[in-house]
């Protein structure tokens, strides 16, 4: 099981730090609705990563993902694409990133963020989550390298934990600071929200830069 955990911690580092997701969430505890909503969008976000991971854990295990404890070919092809296509991500957003003097664009949806009901937040976080090909490409990788260690499905939900528990520190952290410490909290994460706004493409691309090297040096190694 070690192995597992020791394959998702980078993956679920790259999934926890997702600029956007954490300026949403930190802008919704700046609502008259900042508790329920907080607690909402957190619950959507980590239902976004189990059932995404469940899914590809499942699928992968049936495919037979580890041969005699080591990856099967098809995984080791699988983290080369997963590591192309994250490299030519990095290169857009590096490309895309606001320069001096420019205001970074941030989604529309955080305009009419004060008027979201709980349920909207919970399936803005799912979708954030699940569907954004960031965290979607990174959760699919995770679930394949657990799945390529061939330990027992009990050992393998335990990895799957642990890396949607450091998945969801990012959007988890402001909402635990809010429940903790209320209106207190607000000028630590208003400093929160306009740094990652500011440097959303950049840390992106760093984060999408090393990962990508990462699955393609996994994936030659294992061929």
């Amino acid at each position: 099981m070690g192995e597992a955990i020791g394959q998702v911690l980078p993956l679920g580092v790259g999934v926890a730090l997702s600029p956007v997701p954490i300026v949403g969430v930190v802008l919704m505890l700046g609502t008259p609705r900042a508790r329920a909503n907080g607690v909402a969008f957190l619950a959507g976000w980590v239902a976004g990563l189990v059932i995404v991971g469940t899914v590809v854990l499942l699928v992968s295990s049936g495919a037979e993902a580890s041969e005699k404890g080591q990856p099967a070919d098809w995984v080791n092809t699988l983290k080369l694409v997963l590591g192309v296509v994250l490299l030519g991500l990095a290169v857009r957003r590096w490309r895309g990133r606001p320069q001096a003097g420019e205001e970074p664009e941030l989604p529309a949806w955080m305009q009419t963020i004060d008027r979201f009901s709980s349920a909207r937040a919970a399936s803005l976080a799912f979708a954030l989550s699940a569907i954004n090909p960031k965290n979607l490409i990174l959760t699919v990788a995770a679930a394949a390298a657990i799945a390529q260690t061939g330990v027992a499905a009990g050992r393998q939900a335990v990895a799957l934990a642990v890396f949607v528990v450091i998945g969801s520190l990012g959007t988890g952290a402001p909402v635990v600071l809010y429940l903790a410490m209320g209106e207190r909290a607000q000028p630590r994460l208003e400093a929160l929200r306009g740094w990652m706004a500011r440097n959303n493409d950049a840390i992106l691309a760093v984060i999408l830069l090393v990962i990508g090297a990462k699955l393609i040096g996994d994936a030659i190694g294992g061929f």
